[in-house]
């Protein structure tokens, strides 16, 4: 929590903020953080499946990429995204952030460079 938020006991926290207002904006964050903490979980479970799909695909000799997939990939985000009320834009970005990081895992993975 930020110093700036801190009820001093006056029932304002420093700065003027009501107490009320800055024990909302701690549950609030505290939500936020574990909101956080499970994206990045999450992310880490889908980075270790796509490890190893990285792994299968250079065993076998296809390319780290597959625009089909990708592709059908983002028109399912964008879907999902707009279905949840989240800008289908932003989960485009998002998507096609992690799929350029996955792409490059599995050049790495394909030039032999992990041999995990």
């Amino acid at each position: 929590m930020n110093t700036s938020d801190i009820d001093n006991g006056t029932g304002t926290g420093t700065g003027g903020i009501d107490a009320d207002v800055t024990a909302e904006l701690a549950r609030l964050r505290d939500s936020i953080d574990n909101i956080d903490a499970a994206v990045v979980h999450m992310l880490a479970e889908r980075f270790k499946c796509t490890q190893q799909v990285g792994h299968l695909k250079a065993r076998h000799q296809l390319p780290p990429a597959d625009p089909t997939r990708e592709a059908s990939q983002i028109a399912r985000l964008r879907q999902l995204a707009e279905n949840a009320k989240l800008d289908p834009a932003f989960a485009e970005k998002l998507l096609t952030f992690i799929i350029a990081e996955v792409i490059r895992h599995h050049e790495t993975i394909a030039a032999g460079e992990d041999s995990a």
